[in-house]
């Protein structure tokens, strides 16, 4: 599996040379798409126009249509499948720190409710909603060619125009979720992304979020239907399944980047969670 760490490198498969904190696709035809699974450590925001492609998504298979629409948060693992000779895509990749800059709420992304299955969510748009979504990426990507002196905050306020506009949608079809948000439980996977490689021990967590382990448990627990220790394996685990990909990586080199303790450790944290020891789970991929 290959790892992209940034909208850069997973543009340059493509061969296009982004610099900016934010890319928005033209739509046209996209020929060839990466044939391994590969995790997006950024926003994303995608909306098939014509076609139809099939999609694996943390595990889970999906085939998306015109008016599908596809948003993720960072850590989520896509591999394409297939899709259809038609198939068109617009799309939208953004930072986190690019659009926060200059807004006091740094969670104003998961308060939205929009990733309905942990990291992502998938629907189709009804004919409204899916011309109101088309037309601010157009809008996006028109804006994204201009030099100006607020080009990029039109562009950041133009982002969150679209993600509440698509929490709205969210909202009104009242799509069940898998996670019911809280402030406390957003906090401790914020932490989590930042930190569980260091930190793979709840207790620095409750540290520092200043609460109980008991309270943590219960309020993760009714968030996302895991526990804290849970969540911060599944999240050590997909990053294992990443690097586990990059061929050019021993086992030993991940279980030193992964902070275990031996590559004894790393391998049996591994088999426990997937099955499969490292060794055997690369040569079966």
């Amino acid at each position: 599996m290959k790892t992209y760490e940034n909208i850069q490198e997973t543009l340059s498969f493509y061969g296009v040379n982004c610099k900016e904190s934010y890319y928005i696709s033209s739509g046209d035809y996209v020929k060839l798409f990466p044939r391994k699974p590969f995790r997006m450590d950024y926003f994303a925001v995608c909306i098939c126009t014509a076609g139809s492609i099939r999609l694996n998504i943390n595990k889970n298979d999906y085939t998306i249509k015109k008016t599908g629409v596809l948003i993720s948060a960072p850590t989520t693992v896509v591999r394409f499948v297939k899709s259809s000779p038609n198939f068109r895509l617009k799309l939208l990749f953004f930072d986190r720190n690019f659009l926060l800059k200059n807004i006091s709420n740094p969670f104003i992304i998961e308060k939205l409710n929009l990733f309905l299955n942990v990291s992502y969510t998938i629907m189709h748009l009804d004919e409204v909603d899916y011309e109101t979504s088309l037309s601010l990426l157009k809008y996006l990507q028109k804006k994204s060619t201009v030099e100006g002196i607020y080009t990029n905050d039109i562009i950041r306020s133009t982002i969150l125009n679209l993600l509440f506009e698509l929490a709205e949608t969210i909202a009104r079809k009242g799509i069940p979720t898998s996670q019911n948000h809280s402030d406390l439980s957003i906090r401790f996977a914020d932490l989590v992304v930042q930190h569980f490689k260091e930190y793979k021990n709840v207790d620095y967590y409750t540290t520092t979020l200043c609460v109980s382990n008991k309270h943590l448990i219960e309020v993760v627990k009714k968030s996302t239907g895991k526990t804290p220790h849970q969540f911060i394996d599944e999240m050590l685990l997909k990053e294992s399944i990443v690097l586990l990909g990059n061929t050019t990586m021993s086992i030993t080199d991940i279980a030193f980047e992964l902070n275990f303790q031996s590559v004894a450790s790393f391998s049996r944290f591994f088999k426990a969670n997937s099955g499969h020891s490292p060794t055997q789970y690369r040569k079966k991929k």
